[in-house]
């Protein structure tokens, strides 16, 4: 029992840093996207401004709710899937 709780935290604790590290990349992605989205609006105004960065940060702020946002959570639960069920086939077959 205590291998088991032992795998639990270890599974939770990489599946938290993929998790974060994911979300990280695919934030600055979209930060990416949105910066370029300005510069080819406002190909006058060059450089950082405050303009672009209050711009990035209003179309950041509704970015939680989308689709490839939610997808992450996948990496919580699939891995999580796959060992409950490889436990349950090992030991109960």
């Amino acid at each position: 029992m205590a291998a088991l709780a032992r795998l639990i935290v270890f599974v939770l604790l990489v599946e938290t840093m993929f998790y974060l590290l994911l979300r990280i990349y695919i934030r600055s992605l979209r930060r990416e996207k949105l910066e370029e989205i300005w510069e080819t609006r406002h190909p006058d105004i060059a450089g950082n401004n405050d303009a672009r960065d209050e711009f990035v940060r209003r179309s950041m702020v509704g970015f939680d709710k989308t689709l490839k946002s939610r997808l992450l959570w996948l990496v919580f639960i699939i891995p999580t899937l796959a060992i409950m069920g490889i436990v349950y086939w090992v030991n109960w077959q």
